[in-house]
């Protein structure tokens, strides 16, 4: 029997478990550098595998590592933990018990699955040719917890020579996957305007120089960037999502506010918008009597799957689910921090399809709505045990 085709069947095997898991922390969902309850189901399960653990690495991530019996690479699988600040509007058994919380994202699946792929490399410790290190991330959503997991040496004593990681995705249906080679999810960084002018009267603007409209010409300004300054085969994206600006009808303010986000595939097309978002902010601003500043936070890196990484695995996975159901086209300007940890490490992050067909409609990640299809569960902790076996468990 192929290691593919074996590792699908032990999880299937376990599907009561995985969804069991999944649920448990879907009704108690933390938010980043909080997941004290998630770490530490995490931490006793892999300490009760013989794993050797660490906990409270990047404040509450988690790190254990699988040590097998014959010398070879070090794979290190990545999970993520936390929820979304999202009240959530599904109707089931276990739904969040903390108001104001939920995982919107499948965060709670993705570390059930990790759970389950090291119980089942774990049974194989004796067969191992190297080591995996597992790592439960916290704070994924806020795009913190790899910086700070890396800042405290998840990925020292050993270094990882290659990652692996996914992401259930419920706009495909169970069974297809998303395997494209480079880019495939987008870096990020966020980024406020401040455009500060002269407040007077509203009935005498005269007497002013008025923020509020020289941000409004900075803010559409800003839209110009992709359209006439990018060149138009690259992708990246400029969305302003907050506004404010004074607190009376009757007053022009001294300054006004906006903040964003930017999302991109390549550097060097985020450098090129940057600039000339601090030249469009000042200039324009200035243009108006006001003048205006930029400040701009890095959030994340992009995802770029290594070409020869994803030709060993697609193959793999072909073996599981068909060839006709990986698709190398599916790319995304959500953002996902997992990309800190693939920057010098060869690596794949691919999408599993978690479509639920039993909802009313189609709820996105992030929606009060949000859900998957648990049939998903064992596929992916299949599917994820045969990428780690594929390098440390030769046939």
């Amino acid at each position: 029997m192929m290691a593919a085709n074996r590792f699908v069947q032990r999880a299937n095997a376990m599907r009561e478990e995985l969804v069991s898991t999944r649920r448990d922390l879907h009704a108690h969902p933390e938010l980043g550098f909080e997941e004290v309850r998630t770490a530490g189901i995490v931490a006793q399960r892999l300490t009760s595998l013989g794993l050797e653990v660490r906990t409270g690495v990047g404040k509450t991530g988690v790190v254990a590592l699988l040590e097998g019996d014959h010398d070879g690479p070090t794979v290190l699988v990545r999970a993520d933990m936390d929820a979304l600040p999202i009240l959530e509007d599904n109707d089931v058994p276990y739904r969040s018990q903390s108001d104001g919380r939920m995982h919107a994202c499948g965060h709670d699946g993705h570390t059930a699955i990790g759970l389950g792929v090291a119980g089942m490399l774990a049974a194989e410790r004796e067969k191992l040719h190297g080591r995996v290190k597992f790592v439960f991330q916290p704070a994924e959503e806020i795009a913190a917890g790899a910086a700070a997991m890396i800042a405290d040496g998840a990925l020292s004593d050993p270094r990882p020579d290659v990652t692996v990681g996914l992401h259930l995705w419920n706009s495909l249906p169970v069974g297809k996957l998303g395997v494209a080679d480079g880019p495939m999810m987008a870096g990020s960084l966020t980024f406020v305007v401040r455009v500060r002018g002269k407040g007077a009267h509203a009935a005498s603007p005269q007497h002013s120089a008025d923020p509020v409209v020289a941000a409004a010409h900075v803010l559409t300004a800003l839209q110009s960037i992709v359209s006439r300054n990018v060149d138009p085969f690259e992708t990246i994206v400029i969305s302003a999502t907050t506004l404010r600006a004074g607190d009376a009808f009757n007053v022009i303010p001294e300054y006004a506010e906006f903040t964003g986000t930017v999302r991109y595939f390549k550097d060097a097309v985020c450098q090129l918008a940057v600039r000339r978002m601090e030249e469009v902010v000042t200039g324009v601003a200035q243009a108006l009597g006001c003048t205006g500043e930029l400040t701009v936070t890095h959030k994340s890196v992009p995802v770029v799957n290594n070409p020869d990484v994803g030709r060993r695995l697609r193959a793999r996975f072909a073996e599981i689910v068909g060839a006709e159901n990986l698709d190398m086209t599916i790319r995304t300007m959500g953002a996902e921090d997992v990309g800190l940890f693939m920057v010098d490490i060869p690596g794949m992050y691919f999408f599993v399809g978690a479509q639920d067909m039993t909802q009313d409609a189609y709820y996105a990640h992030h929606h009060p709505r949000f859900s998957v299809n648990e049939d998903a569960l064992p596929l992916a902790a299949g599917l994820l045990a045969t990428a780690v076996a594929e390098y440390v468990l030769p046939e």
